[in-house]
C-alpha cells in the first residue's frame, strides 16, 4: 500500500494492511522526518524550565530561548504555586516518594481516603475512585461498566479515553452538541439494551465550547439513560466556584457520573470519577485499572492543598477570565475565527491542516509556543491552533501573542481562509 506522505495523517499508519509491526514503525518514521524537512511536526519539543506562561524551549538545530506557552492547561497556575508544592513536599517527607502497591493489597493510605472525600465533597456528593490518570478514570470506569450488552451513546467531541473505554460496548455517535441526533438515537435504542449511558464532556477540549447540559438531563431522563460527564476542563475555570459546567447549569445532582483529573487545574496528575455510594464501590472492586494499579505517590497532597485554594483564593479565577477575554478580545480584532469557545480553551480556526503548521511555525518565529490541531483529532477540514490561557499570563505576554498573529496575518493572509467543518 503506497502512503503519500504530502497528504498523509498520523491515522494513516495506525493499521495498515500486508505490514507488520518492523515495516509499519520504519514507514511512519520516515513520514516524520518527511514532516520535519517541511517544517509542519511541531510536536515533543523539549522544554528546559517549569510549566508556567513562559518556558524555555530547544527547537531542533537551535539554542534554547524563551516562549510564551498556550500548552499548558494548568489554568490556574497551581503547579507553581507555593502552597501547592509545600503541601506536595510535605507528603513526600511524611509518605515517601511512593505508595508500593495497588489499593487492594496495601496501597490505600489515608491521604488517598482523604483526596477522595474531598474531590466529591466538591461536587456536593460523598463518594469517589481515584485512578492514576484522568485517562484511565475514563476508559477504566467505562470498561467496566458497560458490557455487550449496553450501549454508549456519545459526542463526537469527547475524548480519545472515552472512545477506548467503549470499545467493550455498542456505540453510537452523534453529531458534537447535535440534540436532535442524539433524541433520535435514545428513541431507537430505548427497549434494546440492559443500560444506555449518554457520554459528555462539560467543556470539550478542542473546541472549547460547552455541553448543552440542561438539554440533555432532559433527554436523557426522558429516555430512561444515564448520563457520564467528564468536566475535565471546565473544573476550577467554569461556574461561579469553579465547580464547572455542573454549577454554570445549577444541575448538581441531575449527572450520574462525573469524571476529571487532576492534571489540569489541580496542578497534579490523576484522575477521578464522583458517583453514588454502590457504584463507587463496584468500580473499587471491578475497574481493573484501577484495581490493579499502584496507587498515586504521596506527592499527591499537593492536589489537597489545590481544591482548598478554589475557594481559598478565588482572585486566580477571576484572573483566568481577565486573560481569556483580554485575548479573545484581541484575536476577534485581528479577524480570526474562534469557534464557540466558551472557556479557557481558544481554537484559531484555520481549517487547512498545513497551514495550521505554517502558523505554528511563524508564531514560534515570534516568539509564542501554541499547538496545531489536525485530523485525527479534529475533522479534517478542521485544523487550528489551540491555545490554554493560564491565570497567570500577564498582559505583556499575551500582547506578545497578539502581535505574533499579526505577523502571521501578514505573511499568510490568514483572513482570506475560509474555514469548513466537514468531516
Amino acid at each position: 500500500m503506497k502512503i503519500d506522505f504530502d497528504k498523509a495523517s498520523f491515522r494513516d499508519f495506525e493499521n495498515i494492511p500486508g505490514l507488520g509491526v518492523n515495516e509499519r514503525s520504519a514507514l511512519f518514521l520516515n513520514y516524520i522526518n518527511r514532516l520535519k524537512e517541511r517544517g509542519l511536526l511541531h510536536y515533543r519539543y523539549l522544554i528546559s524550565s517549569p510549566c508556567s506562561p513562559v518556558v524555555e524551549l530547544e527547537l531542533p538545530g537551535k539554542p534554547p530561548r524563551p516562549y510564551v506557552s498556550l500548552v499548558s492547561n494548568d489554568y490556574l497556575g497551581f503547579t507553581q504555586h507555593p502552597k501547592v508544592k509545600k503541601a506536595a513536599i510535605a507528603g513526600i517527607e511524611d509518605l515517601g516518594t511512593g505508595s508500593g502497591a495497588s489499593p487492594a493489597i496495601g496501597g490505600n493510605f489515608a491521604l488517598h481516603e482523604a483526596l477522595e472525600k474531598k474531590i466529591a465533597s466538591f461536587f456536593r456528593r460523598e463518594n469517589a475512585i481515584l485512578y492514576t490518570t484522568g485517562y484511565t478514570a475514563n476508559s477504566a470506569t467505562l470498561q467496566c461498566l458497560l458490557k455487550k450488552e449496553d450501549i454508549a451513546i456519545i459526542d463526537a467531541g469527547v475524548h480519545t479515553s472515552v472512545i477506548e473505554g467503549c470499545l467493550l460496548t455498542n456505540v453510537k455517535t452523534f453529531p458534537h452538541n447535535n440534540l436532535e441526533a442524539l433524541e433520535r438515537i435514545l428513541r431507537l435504542t430505548k427497549d434494546q439494551y440492559r443500560t444506555k449511558m449518554v457520554v459528555i464532556d462539560g467543556v470539550y477540549s478542542q473546541d472549547g465550547d460547552l455541553a448543552p447540559l440542561k438539554e440533555i438531563v432532559k433527554l436523557v431522563k426522558d429516555y430512561d439513560a444515564l448520563l457520564m460527564m467528564d468536566d475535565a476542563h471546565g473544573t476550577g475555570v467554569i461556574g461561579a466556584t469553579g465547580r464547572g459546567v455542573i454549577e454554570l447549569k445549577n444541575l448538581w445532582e441531575e449527572v450520574d457520573i462525573i469524571s476529571g483529573t487532576f492534571s489540569k487545574t489541580f496542578g497534579q496528575i490523576g484522575g477521578y470519577v464522583v458517583g453514588s455510594k454502590e457504584l463507587v464501590n463496584f468500580l473499587k472492586y471491578q475497574s481493573r485499572q484501577h484495581l490493579f494499579s499502584v496507587t498515586a505517590t504521596p506527592a499527591s497532597a499537593g492536589i489537597l492543598k489545590a481544591i482548598d485554594l478554589i475557594d481559598e483564593e478565588p482572585i486566580w479565577q477571576r484572573m483566568l477570565w481577565e486573560n481569556v477575554e483580554y485575548l479573545r478580545s484581541g484575536l476577534l480584532g485581528l479577524g480570526l475565527d474562534l469557534g464557540t469557545s466558551a472557556s479557557a480553551i481558544l481554537p484559531v480556526k484555520l481549517g487547512d491542516r498545513v497551514l495550521a503548521g505554517k502558523v505554528a511555525g511563524l508564531l514560534l518565529d515570534a516568539g509564542v509556543y501554541a499547538n496545531p490541531i489536525m485530523y485525527p483529532a479534529v475533522a479534517l477540514n478542521d485544523a487550528r491552533i489551540r491555545m490554554s490561557v493560564m491565570a497567570t499570563h500577564s498582559r505583556e505576554q499575551l500582547d506578545q501573542v497578539l502581535n505574533a498573529y499579526e505577523y502571521a496575518i501578514a505573511k499568510l493572509n490568514l483572513k482570506a481562509v475560509e474555514v469548513t467543518n466537514e468531516d
